[in-house]
């Protein structure tokens, strides 16, 4: 495949790769027998969606993609279950993991069980002090005082915890990789089990709750009787499937669009607090709920109480969401400044150990187990390569993973375990955690390197910068923003759409705080956008387009909209730029 726009080696050391003969090709088709712009049919065309698909795809409905709950095992039974201790007025307790999918699934439940007039006891373990997944005394307290433990966004591999849970009945809704034994309880229902077909592993564990939801409003209507109002929660799943880096296909893709349109309503009040606290000032899309709310919800699990983001997704008190939103918002920022300091010491080790390897990876002592985490996906979009950052205290250390597309990190994880290797760990393709003995850390990552390079880890240079075609300035209308935006939401499994101004000329260029850019360019013909490049200055890319000199030059980036003072204008999110 030839260099796109003969870009071998950009501003930032990347080539630029455009679409296929083939999906150029189809792209053409598509203009021709659609009659939708041609930027919009190259989006179209890379996801494989034919001329007949693309009026159903532009205008997805969750009728038609939501999966039959049956589709899972053990769902009937779950929903059953939870029925049962609700007609019952049995007392329930909901366990859930400290991030925002854990944080969401527990909210989709209380609020359901609000709606029904019942109450739910959460528990939400600390990071620090329990670690991730039931623990034995956590769920033995637990099963003292309820009748029913429902287990959300953990669970699958906690046999012990589980087992000592007696006197009360445990149901797991997860979707972390599962092992070759499932816990003894009342239901597992996990899209990643091992005996499950993998049809629907792309669901983040708030999907899976939806779904029980879905089958336990059924069950009630069979009974003849109406269940609380699934649409209006479509907020909570579609921001733990955001912020959970789930791939935006299929069923999450409906999701997330109508979970974005429900978060725009500011019906749920502790979302409206903390995109009030956010500063959110336009309608929510895939980017807020990433950045924005995602992160300040992390935050109470991160560093803080692990059961602040949880209990502000479900309150529906004014007065203790924006306390507990104010509280969050200042946990991020504390979350922020720690990160730094680990991710600056990660960085130096993993450098001095080299960027070249399967596994990029570094141990700190006293390294926050909050951050590790967000480091290891820092570390993973620098190298291009699976990473993993450990935090050790005293004779262990705990860490977190991050892989790149095409490389199943959860599952050497757990060959490392079952190995020996490890103490514990698990997750699934794209994201790990783990707890190594401070004695077995190195060979624990030289093994994991070697599973690694066997699938491929490693193989790859510095990421290319794939382009989905080439626009004019006179071209980038806030109009055709918006039709592109119907092929959305973007996000992970979904990338959006980005595109390459050819022989740009730089009308006007000034640096914005510390490392950002702003330019104004044209093409010379009266036709001018503008763009910003954030942190361009940490890379060759702000100093040569600052000082351009009247070069010309090819600029690659997202388009996206800019409001301001309640006017409209297409925007260039800036990545990448060349000499032309």
């Amino acid at each position: 495949m030839s260099d796109f726009l003969d870009v071998s080696s950009s501003l930032t050391g990347r080539r630029w790769v455009g679409p296929t003969v083939e999906i150029s090709r189809a792209a053409e088709q598509l203009t021709q027998d659609t009659a939708l712009p041609a930027a919009l049919c190259a989006v179209l065309a890379r996801r494989g969606v034919s001329a007949q698909e693309a009026e159903s795809f532009l205008e997805p409905k969750l009728a038609d993609l939501l999966p039959d709950p049956h589709n899972l095992k053990d769902m009937q039974t779950a929903a059953a279950r939870f029925l049962q201790a609700v007609n019952n007025r049995q007392k329930i307790a909901v366990f859930a993991d400290y991030d925002v999918d854990g944080g969401t699934s527990a909210a989709l439940l209380i609020t359901w069980l609000r709606d029904m007039g019942q109450t739910a006891t959460l528990y939400v373990p600390d990071r620090i002090d329990e670690g991730y997944g039931p623990n034995e005394n956590a769920m033995a307290g637990l099963a003292r005082d309820h009748d029913l433990i429902v287990c959300v966004d953990c669970g699958t591999l906690s046999h012990g915890p589980i087992a000592a849970a007696q006197g009360a009945d445990v149901v797991v809704l997860d979707h972390h990789l599962g092992g070759e034994t499932l816990p003894d309880c009342v239901a597992v229902v996990n899209p990643n089990r091992q005996d499950e077909t993998g049809e629907l592993a792309h669901l983040c564990a708030a999907g899976v709750v939806f779904l029980m939801l879905v089958e336990a409003n059924r069950q009630m209507r069979d009974a003849g009787t109406p269940g609380p109002n699934l649409m209006a929660m479509l907020d909570l799943v579609a921001l733990g499937t955001v912020a959970d880096v789930a791939p935006l296909i299929g069923v999450n893709r409906a999701l997330v669009r109508q979970g974005l349109k429900v978060m725009a309503r500011r019906d749920r009040t502790g979302v409206v607090a903390l995109s009030d606290v956010s500063r959110m000032d336009a309608a929510p899309n895939t980017y807020h709920l990433g950045f924005l709310l995602g992160p300040r919800v992390n935050a109470g699990g991160r560093i803080g109480q692990a059961d602040l983001g949880a209990r502000l997704l479900s309150t529906d008190n004014e007065q203790e969401a924006r306390a507990i939103a104010a509280r969050l918002d200042e946990l991020n920022t504390e979350r922020r400044d720690i990160e730094a300091a680990v991710r600056a010491a990660a960085m130096a080790q993993a450098e001095e150990r080299g960027f070249d390897a399967p596994l990029v990876w570094a141990a700190g002592e006293g390294w926050h187990p909050g951050v590790v985490g967000i480091v290891a996906s820092r570390l993973k979009e620098t190298t291009n390569r699976p990473a993993i950052v450990i935090g050790l205290d005293g004779d262990e250390g705990k860490g977190s993973g991050r892989s790149v597309s095409g490389v199943d990190l959860g599952a050497s994880i757990q060959k490392l375990a079952a190995e020996g290797l490890l103490i514990k760990g698990g997750g699934h393709k794209m994201a790990a955690g783990l707890t190594v003995a401070r004695d077995q850390l190195e060979p624990a990552m030289a093994r994991l390197s070697d599973l690694l390079a066997k699938q491929g880890a490693g193989d790859a240079g510095p990421a290319d910068l794939k382009l989905d075609g080439l626009l004019m300035p006179g071209a980038a209308k806030v109009e055709l923003i918006e039709d592109i935006d119907k092929a959305g939401p973007f996000g992970a499994g979904a990338p959006g759409p980005r595109f390459a101004f050819p022989e740009a000329e730089i009308l006007f260029a000034k640096r914005v705080g510390d490392s950002h850019l702003k330019i104004s360019f044209g093409d010379g013909l009266g036709a001018r956008i503008d763009a910003i490049a954030f942190g361009a200055f940490d890379t060759e890319l702000g100093p040569a387009l600052e000082s351009h000199g009247g070069k010309r030059f090819h600029l690659a980036g997202r388009l996206e909209i800019n409001t301001w003072n309640g006017r409209q204008s297409a925007q260039l999110r800036l990545e990448d730029a060349a000499l032309a």
